[in-house]
């Protein structure tokens, strides 16, 4: 407790024996009317700062900024749950302990591939608790603690560095927008707080963060590690040439961004799958080849809206339950085929997991609108 605070504390007057909390009853000779009390906000509650703030200045998060922007290659990791539509943490630490076998740097936790818009906050906290607390000395974690609400954002951002994430992802407000103004106000709440990596997606918030605000926040805010960008080469470029880092949120054009346009990587929804191949495209140099033959897996994925493709492909593999939270649900039976012909092609032995594919039926999903 700071000095002010003790000192505001003091000028209180409350006693030892004495309640912050007062009961006023009004003098009445009626017995109805004198069991009836008032109650009065607690000295406290008009007190400025009296209450100690969640946020701590204390150095708790000994991640740099430059650890950050060093890596390659960041799954979007997946979220498995059990049929009653729970977290399941034991398909979860399987998938988590693939990647890092297989050189990932980086995982997203409860981004929109990890379903994080389906959370309350208390599962997204602990879940970002729960891996560092299992992998954090051995992969990057990066919590998705953005909001359209600055003050949740805020919030959730606090409790994910509490708890020892690496870095935090943050989204510009969607559905809500707000002005450029507004944009850069909702930043320079966030970034303070530790490493932070922007999200510009303008397909799901339906508005760009342009460049010239992220050059504005990038000379601010030394914890800006970089931006994942699903604009396209042109902005990987422009970025490229301001030194600011980026990373490629277009798995089909990843190869390109990362050895043509100057990105760092990748935050890649394929490497939940095929981490191995996505470590080699990322690390080893340019491979055309390689990038072809991954590009029906990448087109196929998002041939619904992500992460539909995803959870469909692993419980196809026999990694994952076939269970979905609502509103969503697995891709049509010709496409699980079609999925079944590309694991094929690629190589079963190229992804993850030790059960041959298998084309699900419909009454293999579940489907969970409550949990």
């Amino acid at each position: 407790m700071s000095l002010a605070q003790i000192s505001a504390f003091k000028s209180s007057n409350l006693g030892a024996n004495e309640s912050p909390f007062q009961i006023v009853r009004p003098k009445s000779t009626n017995n109805r009317n004198s069991r009836r009390a008032r109650w009065v906000s607690p000295k406290a509650a008009v007190i400025p700062n009296f209450h100690l703030p969640m946020r701590s200045f204390e150095v708790k998060n000994r991640t740099s900024t430059d650890e950050i922007k060093s890596l390659r290659l960041i799954t979007a990791i997946k979220t498995p749950y059990l049929p009653d539509g729970r977290f399941d943490l034991e398909a979860y630490d399987a998938l988590v302990n693939m990647q890092i076998e297989n050189g990932v740097e980086g995982v997203i936790v409860g981004g929109t591939t990890g379903e994080g818009q389906l959370m309350s906050w208390d599962e997204h906290i602990m879940l970002i608790g729960h891996t560092i607390n299992c992998f954090g000395t051995s992969i990057k974690v990066i919590g998705n603690t953005g909001s359209n609400s600055t003050r949740e954002a805020i919030h959730a951002t606090e409790q994910g560095f509490a708890v020892g994430m690496h870095a935090a992802l943050h989204i510009n407000p969607y559905y809500g927008k707000t002005s450029l103004e507004g944009l850069l106000s909702h930043f320079n709440y966030i970034l303070p707080m530790g490493p932070t990596i922007l999200y510009n997606v303008p397909s799901r918030t339906n508005q760009d963060i342009p460049p010239p605000l992220i050059h504005t926040l990038s000379t601010t805010h030394p914890t800006l590690a970089g931006i994942k960008e699903c604009m396209g080469h042109s902005r990987i470029q422009t970025y490229t040439h301001s030194n600011i880092t980026s990373w490629s949120g277009n798995d089909d054009e990843c190869h390109e961004s990362r050895w043509d346009h100057g990105a760092n990587g990748v935050v890649s929804v394929a490497s939940n799958l095929v981490p191995g191949l996505m470590q080699e495209m990322m690390f080893e140099g340019r491979n055309a080849g390689l990038c072809l033959r991954l590009l029906p897996l990448m087109k196929w994925l998002f041939c619904e809206p992500n992460p539909i493709g995803v959870n469909t492909a692993l419980a196809q593999l026999g990694v994952v339950r076939p269970v979905f939270r609502l509103p969503y649900v697995p891709v049509c039976l010709e496409k699980r085929m079609e999925f079944v012909e590309i694991v094929k092609g690629i190589g079963r032995e190229c992804f993850i997991g030790e059960k041959d594919v298998e084309v699900l039926a419909d009454d293999d999903f579940i489907l969970v609108g409550r949990y």
